[in-house]
């Protein structure tokens, strides 16, 4: 009888111990559904849920699940509509019939400076009414973006010495700046930034358009032989959204802390951003890749026929959807030009 006392009391021990654990639990856990590894790519979201950890005491965890564990990267935004998980980070490129208002900032061209600049033409953009209602239709609304500097081209094989060398080139580029390439003749595919390794390393594609993060966490830079470092055709653009309902179901409190974490978090990754080209251009040496400049009137004929034609065609396109697309064109540039 003794020893089932002790063992009695043993076990309210434990019970009480694995209560006090529970009660000092998270009061809500949210899950991020991410792909790769943690990069600079990122580091905001990873920022996002330190700031809401301490804004919160611990009540409100943010869970981040990289390599697609929760959803593939071209999924993620149908796993926001459907509930399967409360944030998500996707590129528009990836489904732009999905997310059209998005690919403003896809358009090649648009002689975005700096990221900091990118920031400001994300957050106007993610700001308007009928970007708002287009992702509001996969209940996901818009918390910040990713902003990543222009990309340029990492191949493999016999490097390309003027623009025509492109002809029959297969490219993994999406939205904007895969529109750019096709006009000088490559052949754009919609390979995964998770793919881009193999698909270059096998031939699959010749080279593959990244910004410079990506060709370090992706280890484009470890199969490539060229890098063209003043192409400059554009960027992508990649959002971090949150379900809608998710957001609705916090406490004014929560919904505070989360809202307000944003622009340290932000911050957090545009300074992590600049440390990458410290690493970067020493990889390309490291691995032998040789860098290739054009020449200035090769460039602007670049820019002739991919930048405000192509702009022409996706406003044309998009209105008519029903979208305002020289309205959203006009607020990126208007915001670019600091107006």
């Amino acid at each position: 009888m003794k020893n089932l006392k002790v063992a009695t009391a043993a076990l309210a021990v434990t019970m009480g111990s694995a209560f006090v654990g529970e009660a000092l639990a998270a009061d809500v856990t949210w899950n991020v559904s991410l792909w790769g590894k943690r990069r600079a790519f990122t580091e905001h979201v990873e920022k996002l849920a330190e700031e809401v950890a301490v804004r919160t005491n611990g009540k409100f965890e943010i869970k981040l699940h990289y390599g697609g564990a929760l959803s593939k990267s071209r999924e993620n935004l149908d796993g926001i509509s459907i509930g399967a998980f409360e944030m998500a980070q996707f590129c528009a490129s990836y489904h732009a019939d999905k997310n059209p208002t998005l690919t403003t900032t896809d358009l090649p061209f648009l002689g975005v400076p700096d990221l900091e600049t990118q920031v400001k033409v994300d957050f106007a953009l993610y700001s308007h009414p009928a970007v708002q209602k287009d992702l509001g239709r996969w209940n996901a609304k818009l918390l910040m973006p990713s902003p990543m500097p222009q990309y340029n081209l990492l191949g493999k094989g016999d490097a390309p010495a003027k623009l025509a060398d492109f002809e029959g080139m297969r490219v993994r580029a999406l939205g904007g700046v895969g529109n750019a390439m096709k006009t000088i003749g490559a052949v754009p595919t919609t390979v995964t930034a998770s793919e881009a390794y193999q698909a270059i390393d096998s031939g699959t594609v010749q080279a593959v358009a990244f910004a410079p993060h990506a060709h370090l966490s992706f280890k484009t830079v470890e199969a490539g032989s060229w890098w063209t470092n003043n192409l400059n055709p554009g960027t992508v653009s990649c959002p971090v959204v949150v379900s809608k309902d998710a957001y609705d179901m916090l406490s004014p409190e929560f919904q505070k802390a989360l809202d307000e974490s944003v622009v340290p978090a932000v911050q957090h990754y545009l300074d992590t951003y600049t440390k990458v080209y410290d690493k970067f251009y020493p990889a390309l040496e490291a691995n032998g890749v040789n860098q290739i400049s054009f020449t200035e009137e090769e460039l602007e004929a670049f820019k002739a026929i991919a930048g405000k034609p192509i702009w022409d065609t996706w406003v044309e396109d998009m209105s008519a959807k029903g979208l305002p697309a020289a309205e959203l064109l006009t607020l990126v540039q208007n915001t670019i030009a600091g107006k």
